[in-house]
């Protein structure tokens, strides 16, 4: 008997190029044991919706899109008491997270051949206040809001390029924060440029970390804060340090955490996923260990 798979397309991603190969990875399916079917989303929420209500009738719940079609999904399947397998058909942008699971990324026949051949992980889940999720990174200050500030036609005439020209462009504004962050080992004070909570070792297609420095399904997220260098020559330094992945500038701290609390003295944006996740004064963050199965 073939495994039911529920196949969630963002048809915008990936500038619609998943037309091309679709029938040939359907029928790759197909012929690897699924019976597949599909779910087009029309509006930003659909992939929750369509996962929260549909998920727990098949044993794989797979998306087509970028980093925040699968965040939606993920989201999705986190308000299941019985969780389907997730997988994976990146389409998008950045593609963080095919970046790290080492996915095809915008060729939907090899992709559809990776989860016929690929193996089921336990994956972290990152959890943003009381009720609010997060696939791999939520994140606040530098550069964090490029991804959702950078119009959808540039995105889809320009790809990738879109979000340097826009990242660059935000320098002239780039502001600290004043930021309390308590974390398991104790609390940091400081006016920072930039902090997250990953479980990725690839953020925003430019800062990679090292296979050494994550895992996915440990427990465990990535805590890393930005200090203001409030120098020129303590910028350059930053950036060279980031740049070189050596990660030894004195105003970069990473850690791993299970939680982390960030306090600040103003609303501060945050992104979820690369997709604006509104402006709070205070946030909790966690990782959720390993709710989910991710085939790759």
């Amino acid at each position: 008997m073939k495994q039911k798979l529920m196949l969630i397309i963002n048809p915008a991603a990936g500038r619609g190029a998943y037309k091309l190969n679709i029938g040939d990875a359907l029928q790759i399916l197909d012929e690897g044991g699924f019976r597949t079917t599909l779910f087009y989303t029309a509006a930003r929420g659909d992939a929750t919706r369509f996962a929260a209500e549909h998920g727990a009738e098949y044993d794989v719940v797979a998306c087509i899109g970028g980093d925040g079609t699968l965040s939606e999904v993920v989201a999705g399947l986190m308000q299941l008491e019985k969780k389907p397998r997730l997988a994976y058909i990146p389409m998008g942008t950045a593609n963080d997270v095919a970046t790290t699971l080492n996915l095809p990324k915008n060729d939907t026949v090899a992709a559809a051949r990776r989860i016929l051949a690929g193996t089921p992980h336990p994956y972290d889940v990152g959890g943003f206040g009381e009720k609010e999720y997060f696939a791999y990174i939520a994140g606040f200050g530098a550069f964090t809001d490029v991804s959702y500030a950078t119009p959808q036609d540039q995105k889809k005439a320009l790809g990738h390029l879109a979000y340097v020209l826009q990242g660059m462009a935000s320098l002239s504004k780039l502001e600290s924060y004043h930021t309390i962050v308590e974390h398991d080992g104790g609390v940091i004070e400081a006016d920072l440029l930039y902090g997250s909570l990953n479980n990725s070792t690839s953020v925003g297609g430019v800062v990679h970390f090292s296979d050494e420095m994550v895992s996915l399904g440990d427990g465990m997220s990535e805590l890393v804060l930005v200090k203001d260098p409030k120098t020129v020559e303590g910028f350059g330094d930053l950036v060279g340090s980031v740049l070189s992945q050596s990660y030894d500038s004195e105003n970069l701290i990473i850690l791993h955490t299970k939680k982390a609390r960030f306090t600040f003295d103003r609303p501060v944006p945050w992104t979820r996923d690369g997709e604006a996740g509104g402006e709070h004064t205070s946030v909790e963050l966690r990782n959720i260990h390993a709710p989910i199965e991710f085939i790759f």
